[in-house]
């Protein structure tokens, strides 16, 4: 294994039963990296963290996660990884203190006090640590999941949907932190919904029924995928969204509000029928550097739709 690569796998497959949950998946995450995990509910991800870190053996494929191979040396693994679930997994009727010490006797750490001391004070818990878990808002819950995490010093934190319905402010000083864990050097695998994480991702993968559909930086994959967007204002946007659907260059058309996205991969038949289509109305209409969001909604329609593949 590459040794700058905190992860790196490949031909990942898992089934359960007649679903196939991963097809032929290959990741690679470089040490210090935020990785972004997109896609859908039931695309995959969750499956897919779990194999990573030992606590799911794949059918098929190959790799390695912090130079631990994923088939033989899961107990090397899941001592050097910090694992967040999805549903927030710490108990209600004790403190938050308790909780990161019961954590910490399940990791084997010597001076646990010491060490719960100092997890409290990073993550801004200290003041908190004689609450009951239980009266704690989603941030603060999410803040006691990511300092349980980190107790055993980890190298590679794979965090599953962390910020699901925690409201912005709380997501924003999240990142703060990840941000901060990356520059000391840990890798971050991080699975969100929000398109504002992902652009603050070092490189991002997009995962959907089980498949790899695209990997690199925001930037390389939206180039990538050739698309033109032109952005539309006016009266009835649903109206027009309708009617330029399916017509010369329009592959994609989405509402933002009082403002419709339209896109194609042919950037000069897609503004000869935008001009044609608007010419005798008041709608005005500019260029859009398209984004991630496009991009996203571009290639799950692609998957959706019988008889394409995404590239």
């Amino acid at each position: 294994m590459n040794a700058d690569l905190a992860i790196q796998v490949s031909g990942l497959n898992k089934h359960f039963g007649d679903r196939h949950a991963v097809r032929d998946l290959s990741l690679q995450v470089r040490r210090g990296e935020i990785f972004g995990f997109l896609g859908p509910n039931g695309s995959g991800k969750t499956t897919t963290i779990r194999m990573l870190c030992g606590l799911l053996l794949p059918d098929t494929g190959s790799g390695a996660c912090l130079g631990y191979d994923i088939l033989r040396e899961s107990a090397g693994i899941k001592r050097r990884v910090g694992y967040m679930t999805q549903k927030f997994s710490y108990w209600d009727d004790l403190t938050v203190r308790e909780n990161l010490d019961f954590a910490a006797r399940m990791y084997g750490i010597p001076r646990r006090r010491e060490v719960v001391d100092r997890a409290l004070e990073g993550l801004g818990l200290t003041n908190r640590s004689r609450q009951l878990t239980g009266a704690l808002s989603g941030g603060w819950k999410q803040r006691l999941a990511l300092a349980a995490s980190l107790l055993h010093d980890p190298e590679l934190l794979l965090l599953d949907e962390p910020t699901a319905g925690v409201d912005p402010a709380a997501r924003r000083d999240f990142w703060e932190e990840l941000h901060s864990l990356s520059a000391r050097g840990i890798s971050v695998l991080v699975s969100t919904h929000y398109m504002d994480e992902a652009e603050r991702c070092h490189k991002l993968a997009y995962i959907a029924s089980g498949k790899l559909l695209a990997q690199g930086s925001a930037a390389e994959i939206i180039h990538a995928q050739g698309l033109t967007t032109w952005l539309l204002r006016g009266n009835d946007l649903t109206g027009l969204s309708r009617k330029l659907q399916g017509l010369p260059g329009v592959l994609q058309t989405v509402l933002f509000g009082a403002m419709l996205h339209a896109s194609g991969t042919d950037g000069l038949l897609l503004e000869s029928t935008l001009r044609a289509i608007t010419a005798d109305s008041c709608c005005r209409m500019e260029r859009f550097e398209t984004s991630l969001e496009d991009i996203f909604i571009y290639m799950m329609n692609r998957v959706d739709t019988p008889g394409t593949n995404a590239p």
